[in-house]
């Protein structure tokens, strides 16, 4: 009786102290995911809490989730996010296990690339002294580069094919460049992927100053030019083996 009684005084006492508006602990391994979420928010990338991993599976319950672990918790998530450092703490703390996605088009656009070609890319942007700005990699084989939003241009033929416009759920149909902007989001370091140790980092933090994204183009394209080559000839060379 007494060690019922003393779990459901502890029980009793957590919900006072989150009724009280206290900060809970953070969760163990949590690698300062506050301080970073509020460093984005910092610069002025709206954030909006998000899907985070069950295990294997997507924290949406959704059967055959198309992008799990991957998306807004909400769909109102253009509309909900925000850089206010009193909504994103409150969010974080009462949802210790969400991931965050940011929404593209506001402030920031994001161009989104495989990893292998944006590591090459970034390499040869920085040896040839581009200013770039804050990069993460995702454990899923994506790089994404943030940049300054074109917001809408006077001419709208100058937007760019919608393959280089679309959102996250189209990342199979267009497995190349991808660049997310008005009405698309992505996910913001530090967040979680389904399966063993998957994750989304920064490479580059949001210190950085977003650069034009023009500036950034014409490198990532040649070198995902590059990277679709390479995997359309080990398809070719794999063909034979399988017939």
């Amino acid at each position: 009786m007494s060690a019922e009684f003393g779990g459901r005084s502890g029980l009793q006492g957590k919900l006072s102290q989150w009724l009280r508006g206290r900060r809970p602990k953070e969760a163990p391994g949590d690698g300062g995911r506050e301080d970073l979420l509020l460093a984005a928010a910092g610069v002025g990338l709206p954030l909006a809490p998000a899907a985070h991993p069950a295990g294997y599976r997507c924290s949406c319950d959704r059967v055959g989730c198309p992008t799990p672990a991957r998306h807004p918790v909400s769909f109102a998530w253009q509309t909900q996010s925000t850089t206010d450092r009193a909504q994103i703490e409150r969010w974080a703390r009462h949802q210790p296990e969400a991931n965050f996605i940011t929404a593209t088009g506001m402030v920031h656009d994001v161009l989104d690339v495989p990893l292998q070609a944006g590591r090459e890319a970034l390499q040869r942007l920085l040896d040839a002294g581009i200013e770039v700005g804050p990069v993460a990699e995702s454990d899923d084989g994506r790089m994404l580069l943030f940049t300054l939003t074109r917001g809408t241009p006077v001419q709208e033929d100058e937007w760019w094919p919608c393959e280089l416009d679309c959102h996250p759920e189209t990342m199979d149909e267009h497995p190349g460049l991808r660049w997310h902007c008005r009405g698309s989001y992505v996910l913001v370091p530090p967040a979680r992927l389904p399966g063993e140790d998957r994750a989304v980092r920064w490479v580059r933090g949001p210190e950085h100053p977003l650069p034009d994204p023009l500036t950034l183009l014409e490198t990532l394209t040649d070198a995902c030019a590059r990277h679709a080559g390479e995997e359309s000839d080990h398809a070719g060379t794999a063909w034979p083996l399988r017939r």
